[in-house]
């Protein structure tokens, strides 16, 4: 995945500097496919990936304007890289309370001024953005995350409402990313993005860039507090990675301390929230006015 904060260049791909010429890029190209072929022992993720960085700077217009895209060219204005985005469309949306993103976006333009000494004019220009350190560029990436499944959920339109940056404790990592209420059950959904394939081991996802906090416990932890405030029960958790960080559209890690826990990619949000967590409980009638009356009571926001 190439557009996130966290995702190395389609340069850093092919192991060249941006500023090589068209027949060293080709000549690198090569090289990079015969070494990662799966057939001559590479790795089949990295072949992919090597495949996917061609196909954006293979010829000098795409290149163009990948670089004008991602901060390697000096016109930059045709992207306004990871800036907040705005609602264009007016069609009928889920009803949906709090800001996706918002605390996690404040936090990294805070730290992000407290790193660099001064204010930024523009602290989500693509180039800016490499240079920060991985950690404040992680909180970018999840702000994004989240962005991106809060329009999912919205685009599904009556019957769902969401609930959106819930406090649930008084740390900045204190909080639910989604809590969504809809006819095939009550979910707490968790959006992230670690910058690598995601791995697994005991109900949990583990690896180097997953960070300090396991992403499973840290869901379920959140889900307990907002279960117990409002006095509801949440029939399954929900974690949404990358498309390129998993390698199948959906994957059930089964019941985690007595809650189902899929794993799914972004592209398969609406799926599994329209046809429901496997073992979830459907939450429908008179219950689901109830549980989103109490849910609005209870719910605070980061």
């Amino acid at each position: 995945m190439f557009d996130s904060p966290l995702s190395a260049s389609a340069y850093e791909v092919l192991e060249v500097a941006p500023g090589v010429d068209e027949t060293e890029l080709r000549r690198a190209y090569r090289l990079r496919l015969r070494r990662t072929h799966p057939d001559t022992g590479g790795d089949a993720a990295v072949f992919v990936q090597v495949q996917r960085a061609w196909e954006l700077i293979g010829t000098p217009a795409l290149r163009a304007a990948y670089d004008r895209g991602h901060g390697f060219a000096e016109d930059t204005a045709a992207w306004d890289g990871w800036a907040p985005a705005s609602r264009t469309d007016t069609r009928p949306r889920a009803k949906a309370y709090g800001e996706p993103g918002a605390s996690r976006r404040r936090r990294y333009v805070s730290l992000v001024q407290e790193w660099a000494g001064a204010e930024i004019a523009d602290p989500y220009q693509p180039a800016f953005v490499r240079t920060v350190p991985r950690e404040l560029r992680r909180l970018l990436a999840d702000a994004l995350a989240e962005e991106d499944t809060a329009r999912t959920i919205a685009e599904l339109g009556m019957g769902f409402t969401a609930w959106h940056d819930v406090a649930t404790g008084p740390d900045a990592d204190d909080r639910l990313d989604h809590v969504v209420l809809c006819p095939s059950g009550l979910y707490g959904v968790r959006s992230a993005d670690f910058g690598g394939v995601a791995r697994f081991r005991g109900g949990e996802i583990v690896g180097p860039d997953v960070g300090p906090r396991a992403p499973v416990t840290a869901l379920l932890g959140g889900m307990r507090v907002i279960a117990r405030a409002a006095r509801v029960r949440f029939g399954g958790a929900v974690i949404v990675l990358p498309d390129d960080d998993l390698a199948q559209a959906a994957m059930s890690l089964g019941e985690v301390r007595g809650v189902p826990v899929v794993v799914v990619r972004r592209s398969a949000v609406h799926t599994v929230l329209r046809g429901g967590v496997p073992g979830a409980r459907p939450v429908g009638g008179n219950e689901l006015f109830d549980v989103r009356t109490r849910l609005r009571q209870a719910v605070s926001f980061a």
